[in-house]
C-alpha cells in the first residue's frame, strides 16, 4: 500500500468485484431457473470462459506490445457494456439461456485481454519487486472479498428486486474500477514495436515455459485441477436448489462459505515476505482442493456442506495464488505478457471444460457423485506434483546458478 498507484488500483478494484460476483451468482441463478438442468449450467459456464482460453494466447503477445494501462482502461468500459446488456434483458423480461451464453462469450473475449494485461500491470504499479508477492496475494484477497460479499448481498437482491438489479448494480460498479485508473500516474511503458508475427512470438513463449521445467510444471498442474474443479462453483445452484432444496439464500451461503476460505487463505498468503516454500503450500492446498470435494459425499445437510466449501474455496484459491505468484518470480520481464497469457489458458481453458465435464456427470449420476469423481483426480495429480517437484527444483535452481550471457552483456552496458 505504500505505492500510490496500487491504491487506487486495490479499492476501485475492490468496488468493481463485488459488483463481478454479484453477477456471477445472478447468472448461475437464472440459468438454473430457467432451465432446471445441471447441464445447461455446465454449457453457460463453458460459453462464458472458453474464449477466454483460445483469445489468451494471442492477446499475451499483444499486450507485450501495447500500453497495459490503457488496455485496462479499453477493457473495463467493454465489461461494463456487457453487464449492462444484462440488465437491460433481466430488466425487460427478454432474458433466456441463450443470451447467457451469448454475453457470457463476450465477457470471456474481454477477459482474454484483460487478465493478462492485469497480471503484468501489477508491475508498474509496484515498483519495488520485493513487494510483488504481496501485492498479488492482496489482488487475491480483493477477489475473494468479492467473492464472499457479492453471494450474500446478491441473495438479499435476488429476493428483492430480482437478478435484474444484480446486473445493474455490477455495471454501475466498473465506474470505480476506470475512476482509479483514470486517476493514476503511470510512468510511460517502452512500448515494444511489432518485431514479428504473432505466433512466431507465441510460438517463442511456449518455447520459453519449455526451458522452465519448473514453470512447466506448475501451469500443468494448474490446468489439471482447473479442468478437475475449476467449475465446482457453476455446479453450486444444482446443489443448492436441486440437492438441499433450498432457494437464493442456500445458494448464497455455498457460495459465501468458499469466498470467506478463499479470503482467509489469501490473507494468510499476504503475509508472507517471501516465495520460499511456496510449493509446499501448492501440494497441502491440492490435497485439500481433493479431499473437500470427496468430504461432500458425506454432506447431507447445508450446514455440513457450508464448512466443507470453506476449505474447499480456501485450498483452491490459495493453490491459484501460489501458482500465479511463483511463474511471476520466474519469468523474465519480457516475457511475462506471454507467459501470464498461457497461465489464462490454463485457468480459463481448464475450468470451461471441467464445468462443462461436472454438468455431465451431474446429469448421469447427481452433482455430489461428480464432485467426488474430481476430488479423486485432483489428489492425483497433486501427488505427481509432489513427488516431481524435488528434481524440478535442482533444475530450476542449477538454472538460477548458470551464467547468463546476455544479462551479463546488458549489465556490462548498462541497459535494462
Amino acid at each position: 500500500m505504500r505505492h500510490r498507484n496500487y491504491r487506487l488500483f486495490f479499492f476501485g478494484q475492490g468496488t468493481s468485484l463485488i459488483g463481478t460476483w454479484l453477477t456471477r451468482f445472478a447468472i448461475g441463478y437464472e440459468t438454473y431457473a430457467l432451465s432446471h438442468s445441471a447441464l445447461q449450467l455446465g454449457l453457460v459456464a463453458f460459453f462464458s470462459q472458453a474464449p477466454t482460453s483460445l483469445i489468451a494466447p494471442v492477446a499475451g503477445v499483444l499486450v507485450d506490445r501495447w500500453d497495459r494501462h490503457r488496455t485496462l482502461i479499453v477493457t473495463q468500459a467493454l465489461a461494463m457494456l456487457q453487464s449492462a446488456l444484462l440488465a437491460f434483458f433481466a430488466l425487460t423480461g427478454l432474458m433466456t439461456v441463450w443470451h447467457l451464453m451469448a454475453l457470457g462469450a463476450f465477457q470471456a473475449v474481454i477477459n482474454g485481454f484483460d487478465m493478462p494485461a492485469r497480471q503484468s500491470f501489477v508491475r508498474q504499479m509496484v515498483e519495488d519487486r520485493a513487494d510483488l508477492p504481496n501485492a498479488i496475494a492482496l489482488n487475491s484477497s480483493l477477489v475473494n472479498a468479492g467473492r464472499l460479499i457479492g453471494p450474500v448481498v446478491a441473495a438479499a437482491l435476488v429476493a428483492v428486486v430480482g437478478v435484474g438489479g444484480c446486473f445493474a448494480v455490477d455495471a454501475a460498479s466498473y465506474l470505480a474500477v476506470i475512476a482509479s485508473l483514470l486517476a493514476m500516474r503511470v510512468a510511460p511503458q517502452p512500448v515494444r514495436t511489432a518485431g514479428g508475427r504473432v505466433l512466431s512470438e507465441l510460438r517463442q513463449g511456449l518455447r520459453y515455459v519449455h526451458r522452465l521445467p519448473l514453470v512447466e510444471a506448475l501451469l500443468l498442474l494448474l490446468a489439471a485441477v482447473s479442468v478437475l474443479a475449476g467449475g465446482y462453483s457453476a455446479l453450486l445452484p444444482a446443489v443448492a436448489i436441486g440437492a438441499f432444496q433450498g432457494g437464493p439464500h442456500a445458494l448464497g451461503a455455498l457460495m459465501g462459505a468458499a469466498g470467506a476460505g478463499a479470503l482467509v487463505g489469501v490473507l494468510l498468503l499476504a503475509r508472507r515476505e517471501s516465495v520460499r516454500g511456496l510449493e509446499r503450500w501448492i501440494v497441502r492446498c491440492g490435497f485439500g482442493v481433493g479431499a473437500g470435494l470427496i468430504a461432500l459425499e458425506a454432506a447431507p445437510r447445508l450446514f455440513v456442506a457450508v464448512p466443507i466449501l470453506f476449505v474447499v474455496g480456501m485450498s483452491l484459491m490459495v493453490m491459484w495464488a501460489s501458482i500465479n505468484t511463483r511463474v511471476q518470480t520466474l519469468v523474465a520481464d519480457e516475457m511475462l505478457g506471454r507467459v501470464m497469457s498461457l497461465y489464462a489458458v490454463a485457468f480459463f481453458g481448464g475450468a470451461p471444460v471441467g464445468a462443462l465435464l461436472l454438468g455431465t456427470l451431474a446429469t448421469l449420476l447427481g452433482p455430489i457423485h461428480a464432485f467426488a469423481l474430481s476430488g479423486v483426480g485432483c489428489l492425483l495429480c497433486t501427488l505427481l506434483f509432489r513427488r516431481a517437484f524435488p528434481r524440478l527444483e535442482a533444475r530450476a535452481r542449477a538454472r538460477e546458478r548458470a551464467p547468463d550471457p546476455e544479462r551479463t552483456a546488458r549489465e556490462a552496458l548498462d541497459l535494462p
